[in-house]
């Protein structure tokens, strides 16, 4: 059996299930699917029938690594949509690793990070 044709869903940490909500849906425009108030779960929809699953933990700390990249098209575009809608993205200036207009370009792929209200790390990312 492989896991490569599966449909899958990513599972991130909120403190804040309406605030996260209120992020996900209005501000990336992810279709809200519902939550489950028994697991404490609030679920989006996302290409090809996976899913965003943000689970309720009040004392969760967020990963310091990238939680989840979309794959987009025209970064800068994005960008530029994202930011009208109140999206803040991160800069970094390291040895190596600088971001121009908030996207990083290595040639063989630009990327772009923003994080949500739980401090989660989130990315664009845009093949050569």
């Amino acid at each position: 059996m492989a896991l490569s044709d599966k449909v899958a869903s990513t599972m991130l940490p909120t403190r804040d299930a309406s605030r996260a909500q209120e992020f996900y849906e209005k501000r990336l425009g992810l279709p809200f699917e519902g939550t489950n108030d028994a697991s404490g779960e609030t679920v989006f929809r996302l290409a090809g029938g996976s899913q965003l699953v943000l689970r309720l933990l009040p004392d969760s700390t967020p990963s310091p690594n990238t939680a989840m990249s979309f794959e987009v098209s025209d970064i800068t575009a994005e960008i530029e949509d994202l930011a009208e809608h109140g999206v803040a993205f991160e800069d970094y200036d390291q040895p190596g690793f600088t971001t121009v207009d908030h996207v990083f370009d290595d040639g063989s792929m630009k990327a772009a990070w923003f994080l949500d209200p739980d401090g989660n790390i989130l990315c664009l990312h845009q093949f050569a």
